[in-house]
């Protein structure tokens, strides 16, 4: 089994546009790109072969007339689909559809004795897209797709998806908040106080789903202590009972204190003990499978230093069994 992180990445995501001075830009994966050249790690990662997903595979998640009017859009010209700020441009839809198709190779080689954990440099994000509609910058919602996949072709029954962006996943939510056999946990700024104004704690799914979303909405000002205290006291004991096969990573590094459009106030190391605490649980529970999505994360410097942080963890395993360890309770262990 390799034991490489794998990379996911491609020229191709720099070309969609969401025009002048959108915080969304091409220039977060350049930045993100010669952040882990420059520190030497990425030619200690495996990079991945990967093709666009083909609009069957997003058919569990997204409205096939959405995709195919997000296709038209483009095609066409049009300059925003959805909400007024998911700006596109002629080559957005191929993009999304690249960046589906990394995701899901990085999880078909977690999978079939690939890298078990992968990192995905992907654009544009996934986490706000709804089902037949684009906002938040996002169009497909690229960890969705993926934990639908993992179900649907795999046969997995039990798939968590960790969200730390410092909005609310809202588009992720939609998708399971119906359904037990994926778990969504979000920690995210107050909803009161910050897009997409969805994640507050009473938010805990319907039906089948009810006690499968698990919302953690922390005060603006809130620092690495408290993150701290989250992850202890709820995040991880609700990880730890359950017992995932696989672990999918909404890897979003806008919570830190330089970005420009949040309030929380952590530091880019907090991204490397909030890593490892997954990491250990993948290796617990998942047979280390976890994959890590990029979604926000605006300011460059921050960004460049956080996902430093975040990919150092990812490639720690034996560090990552400690935190494990050293967090977990007996009685969460998993079996």
């Amino acid at each position: 089994m390799d034991m490489r992180v794998g990379w996911v990445f491609h020229q191709d995501f720099l070309k969609h546009h969401a025009g002048p001075l959108h915080p969304e830009r091409p220039e977060r994966l350049d930045a993100i790109v010669s952040a882990l050249t420059g520190e030497g790690l990425l030619r200690m990662m495996q990079p991945l072969d990967f093709a666009p997903a083909a609009p069957a595979d997003l058919s569990g998640v997204h409205d096939p007339a959405y995709i195919d009017l997000v296709r038209m859009a483009c095609r066409e010209g049009i300059t925003c689909v959805g909400s007024k700020e998911t700006r596109i441009c002629r080559h957005t839809y191929s993009a999304a559809m690249l960046a589906v198709g990394g995701v899901l190779a990085a999880c078909e080689a977690a999978m079939n004795g690939g890298p078990r954990r992968s990192f995905c440099a992907v654009r544009p994000p996934g986490h706000h897209a709804e089902r037949d509609y684009a906002m938040g910058f996002c169009i497909f919602n690229n960890i969705a797709v993926a934990a639908d996949i993992l179900v649907r072709k795999h046969g997995l029954e039990r798939v968590a998806i960790v969200d730390f962006d410092v909005h609310h996943g809202n588009g992720t939510q939609s998708a399971f908040e119906s359904r037990a056999d994926v778990l969504f946990v979000s920690i995210h700024q107050d909803p009161a106080t910050l897009f997409p104004g969805s994640g507050y704690e009473s938010e805990t799914g319907h039906g089948k789903g009810r006690g499968y979303t698990v919302n953690v909405p922390m005060p603006p000002g809130s620092d690495d202590a408290a993150y701290r205290r989250a992850f202890a006291e709820k995040i991880m004991p609700w990880l730890y009972r359950y017992q995932p096969q696989f672990l999918l990573v909404s890897s979003g590094f806008d919570a830190v204190r330089d970005d420009p459009i949040s309030r929380i106030n952590l530091e880019p190391d907090s991204f490397a003990w909030m890593t490892l605490e997954l990491v250990g649980l993948a290796e617990s529970c998942c047979g280390g499978r976890l994959v890590s999505v990029l979604e926000g994360g605006y300011e460059l410097d921050s960004l460049r230093r956080s996902v430093v942080a975040h990919v150092l963890s990812l490639m720690n395993e034996k560090t990552g069994e400690r935190a494990h360890r050293a967090s977990a309770s007996p009685e969460a262990d998993c079996v």
